[in-house]
């Protein structure tokens, strides 16, 4: 009987992961990831404050999907002004590194300099969640007046 029970848990777990019901949420894409950022050159263009306070809620799936999430700096003092994780916010992104390279520093020369509307993208190395090897990452940014924004995709 316990096998059978067993088989059962077993079956039921194998179907609700196929289901995605368990299955690890899917990667944003670059075509995702180039809209939502569209739409957050937009919203800053708009109203500046509400948009970063939309960047900056949880539930607002304009600027948060999958793994994709709008984050922000001003282009002054390199100081977050959105970022999916709010212990960051005011944290300067030149002093990121990963895997000893200076990413946050890369991140904020790129766009810094561009002209504004200009798209520039940055390529770096992350893991994946739940994994530990690194895989290949874009950041695609865009300056609005003071402030830098990007959205960030597995390639």
């Amino acid at each position: 009987m316990k096998k059978i029970a067993w088989t059962f848990v077993l079956l039921a777990f194998v179907v609700l992961r196929s289901e995605g019901l368990f299955a690890a949420e899917p990667l944003g894409t670059a075509e995702q990831a180039r809209a939502m950022l569209d739409r957050a050159v937009a919203a800053l263009k708009a109203d500046p404050g509400a948009a970063l306070k939309a960047f900056n809620d949880d539930h607002n799936k304009d600027f948060r999907l999958h793994d994709l999430f709008v984050y922000c700096f001003n282009t002054g003092d390199g100081k977050f002004t959105a970022y999916e994780l709010s212990v960051l916010i005011g944290a300067d992104i030149r002093k990121f590194k990963l895997y000893n390279e200076p990413m946050g520093q890369r991140s904020f020369d790129a766009v810094h300099d561009a002209p504004e509307g200009t798209v520039v993208s940055v390529d770096y190395q992350m893991p994946k969640e739940g994994e530990t090897k690194p895989s290949a990452k874009q950041a695609i940014e865009a300056r609005v007046s003071d402030q830098a924004c990007g959205v960030s995709y597995f390639k």
